[in-house]
């Protein structure tokens, strides 16, 4: 894919997500549009210090990891990215500009190519993980699912 065409997706992308920091009466400031176009362009889960190099190497930008972390914390509070608690990686929401809502987010993660799909449960069984954990004894804090998985491509079996 060219520069061109990963722009035409990358610019209304960018743009929802100023229009939503707005609506919040947040700023996505020229740093935080730099990490979030990172994550949008390397299309896959990156840790705080993989986005630094990123933008490092494709943008000439060096931004300090403390920043780095601020902003992606920003980010996921905005709902423009997600944490991946397992990987301790972050990606980009893939419902970000849908004009729509969407359920809790689940995560599958290819273990061996580290794809990711975001996908969402039906609430009937978001209900039934929330009252097996209390009746473990466990109040859910959080409903995101990280399911380690391998996708399509990694689990045919190899020809030679």
């Amino acid at each position: 894919m060219g520069k061109r065409t990963s722009m035409i997706h990358l610019n209304p992308m960018i743009e929802f997500a100023d229009q939503q920091c707005k609506a919040q009466g947040t700023r996505l400031t020229p740093k935080r549009k730099l990490l979030l176009k990172g994550l949008i362009q390397a299309n896959k889960a990156l840790s705080a210090y993989e986005l630094i190099d990123y933008c490092k190497t494709h943008f000439n930008e060096s931004i300090p990891a403390m920043s780095a972390y601020r902003i992606l914390e920003f980010l996921e509070h905005n709902q423009l990215v997600h944490k991946l608690h397992l990987a301790n990686k972050y990606i980009v929401c893939a419902h970000m500009s849908c004009n729509h809502s969407h359920g809790v987010s689940q995560f599958l993660i290819c273990k061996q190519c580290a794809l990711v799909k975001e996908i969402s449960l039906q609430q009937p069984l978001l209900d039934e993980l929330a009252h097996t954990a209390k009746a473990a004894g466990f109040d859910q804090i959080n409903q995101q699912l990280e399911i380690a998985s391998l996708c399509n491509l990694c689990e045919q079996p190899k020809t030679i």
